[in-house]
């Protein structure tokens, strides 16, 4: 996923601002730094996708 955001970066094309967060007030203090409207997605390393 982060390759194609580089990708897209690399030849202008708008892309969403994103970080990463371990901790709750980790999420709190990028979301205050980011601004606005933000969304959280919740990541649980378990393993491959299926392959």
């Amino acid at each position: 996923e982060y390759q194609a955001k580089e990708i897209l970066d690399r030849f202008g094309v708008p892309t969403p601002k994103a970080e990463v967060a371990s901790t709750p007030e980790e999420a709190k203090e990028i979301a205050s730094r980011i601004g606005g409207k933000v969304v959280v997605k919740a990541q649980v390393h378990a393993g491959g996708r299926g392959k």
